[in-house]
Order: structure tokens, then sequence, then C-alpha cells
């Protein structure tokens, strides 16, 4: 599976233009402490704003940090998603998977090999720079790693590359990593919270011609 995903999407006329460019999927963040938060009605409004996504809109991808089961539960009563980002312990991820029947991508900071997952139980993983100490939250928070450390990897299923990705960088990422799916917010902004159209219609257009390179090397 390929793709693009716009994360940390809060207004209407981003949503739309994600929708108009066929990305793939879109991101909402419920993590209230981001500066990319969204609250479950306003994510339901935009959501209302695109076609869904078995009339050919983005899946909706709902992002979710150590949340207990009533939030997602209050989530999902007001926001319909095709996706959950899951920041929690791979048990915790793997239940609410089930819990939910909903498929679940682990979001996973990678600072050697031995960190890049293999585990099969999850519909797949979200693949970024590792948490740091003064980190408020979870989340690639603008900065890459060794993309290198997956290029040989052989994954147990889906994976997204994220975090420091932006259209300048984004076919170099894909090369070296292998990756055939990718993830950006903070690299698409003119500030935090805040994104650029310019710099999304960019970041697509370069990730699609990454994206279509790397499968014909492959």
């Amino acid at each position: 599976m390929t793709g693009i995903k716009i994360c940390g999407i809060r207004d209407v006329a981003t949503i739309r233009l994600c929708a108009d460019l066929k990305v793939d999927w879109v991101g909402f963040v419920f993590c209230e402490n981001s500066p990319r938060y969204i609250s479950p009605n306003d994510a339901l409004h935009l959501h209302r704003c695109i076609p869904a996504h078995a009339e050919g809109g983005p899946a909706r991808v709902g992002l979710f940090v150590d949340a207990d089961d009533a939030f997602i539960t209050e989530v999902l009563k007001n926001t319909p998603l095709d996706v959950l980002q899951i920041y929690a312990p791979l048990a915790r991820s793997i239940e609410i998977q089930s819990r939910f029947d909903l498929p679940v991508w682990r979001g996973c900071g990678i600072a050697t090999r031995s960190d890049l997952p293999t585990n099969r139980d999850l519909a797949g993983y979200v693949i970024e720079a590792p948490r740091q100490k003064h980190d408020q939250h979870p989340g690639g928070h603008g900065r890459s790693f060794d993309w290198s450390l997956s290029k040989e990897w052989i994954p147990p299923t889906f994976w997204m590359l994220a975090g420091g990705l932006t259209p300048h960088n984004v076919q170099d990422a894909i090369q070296k990593s292998g990756a055939s799916a990718v993830d950006v917010s903070s690299g698409v902004e003119i500030r935090r919270g805040q994104k650029s159209a310019e710099l999304i219609e960019k970041f697509v257009q370069n990730a699609r011609k990454g994206l279509d390179l790397g499968q014909k090397v492959s």
C-alpha cells in the first residue's frame, strides 16, 4: 500500500485541498497539549466538508496519545474514523484495535535497527524519530532520524515514514528508507499548527515522484 498522509488538519480550506489533491489519508490530532489539537465536534465538521472514504475521499485517521477507552469512544461517537493512530505500549495498542474493530497504526520512535517493530498483530506502524525528554507529547516533532535504518528491514505489516519530512527532502527520504507511504505535519506549516497550501501541494507533488520512482526500482 502506497500513499500520502497530511496530519494535524484543523481548517476547512486545508482538508478540501487534501481531497482535491487526492491525498490518501488526513489526520486529526486528539491530543489536547498539541498545537494541532482539534475537538471531536470540529473534526466532525471537517469530515462533512469532503467526500467519505467510501466515496473516494481520503481516509480519516485519528491520532491518540495514551488515550483511555472512554475518550476514544467519545471521539468515535462524534467523528467517523477509518484508522486509529495510537501512541501507547504495544499491548495496549493491540487491545484498542481489538476493542474498537478499527485498524491501528502504532507510532514508533526509531533510534537503532533494534527499535524497528516486528509484531504482526497491528494493522501498521508509523516510524519516526524517538521521543526526547523535553517533548510534551509523542510524534516526530519535525525531527528526522537515520532513514537508512529501515532500508533493509523486512516489515511485519504496512508502515509509514514520518518525522522531519518536508517538500524538499521527501524524495530523498523515500529513496533512503524504502518507504512506500509518508506522513507530514509540521513540514507543511508556515507556523505551528497552521498549514500552507503551497507547501502541501509541493509535498504531494514531490512525494508522488519519490513513491513512483521507488515502485519502479523495487
